[in-house]
């Protein structure tokens, strides 16, 4: 074998174990999930240095009931990683797909004690307990994982547009109603209410990246 083939040969071998020394060297990932809607920037001083640390938007709390006709507040939630969402029951063609997808979610993570999916109703006055336990079991909605709620028009208003903010304020709403708007984004929020993830509900893609990040955030709290 001529010398020059040798060399081409030896560096051909040696490109392999270079990357693979690399990669193990250098090649951890720590892949994190942004965090939305900064409120503001706070300075503290460590070690006699300031430093600049952003604070951000966290859902607020509610009472409101759920399919069992339990009052069911952010307490109830602690610790718990879950994907909140906006429905009701009478909408006849997206919100039957979105539950559909979140009925996915559910059974993937069924196990899961610190997963729950969150679900509020845009139509209080029609979605009652009653039928919140109806719709819940035509999709098969475990209480206590899958929270069906229903309240006042007002607290939903809030927590559409104030905190979970998929909702944009209108006349309809200044009017203190809902108006049957809703959405079909997902939320995916953490264990200290803020936001960190948003999805299509309708887009089945979608859904296998949120629960690829719902593992994600799961890992990340057992590995700190």
């Amino acid at each position: 074998m001529r010398p020059q083939q040798v060399l081409i040969l030896g560096l051909l071998l040696l490109v392999p174990v270079l990357a693979f020394l690399f990669l193990f060297g250098f090649g951890t990932n720590h892949f994190a999930l942004p965090t939305y809607y900064p409120v503001r920037v706070d300075s503290t001083q460590v070690g006699g240095k300031w430093q600049r640390d952003t604070v951000f938007h966290r859902v607020g709390n509610f009472r409101l009931q759920d399919q069992r006709g339990q009052t069911v507040s952010q307490r109830d939630l602690s610790g718990s990683v879950y994907v909140a969402s906006f429905f009701f029951a009478t909408c006849p063609q997206v919100c039957p797909r979105l539950n559909t997808q979140l009925q996915r979610v559910q059974e993937k993570f069924r196990k899961e004690e610190r997963l729950k999916l969150v679900s509020y109703t845009v139509d209080p006055q029609h979605d009652s307990v009653a039928v919140l336990a109806d719709y819940g079991r035509q999709f098969g909605a475990t209480p206590g994982k899958w929270f069906l709620l229903t309240g006042s028009k007002d607290s939903i208003n809030r927590l559409a547009v104030e905190q979970y903010k998929v909702l944009t304020p209108g006349p309809s709403m200044l009017a203190g109603t809902v108006g049957l708007m809703h959405s079909q984004r997902l939320l995916l929020v953490d264990r200290d209410q803020h936001i960190r993830g948003m999805y299509d509900g309708l887009d089945p893609k979608e859904i296998d990246r949120l629960m690829t990040e719902i593992r994600i955030l799961l890992y990340t709290y057992d590995h700190q």
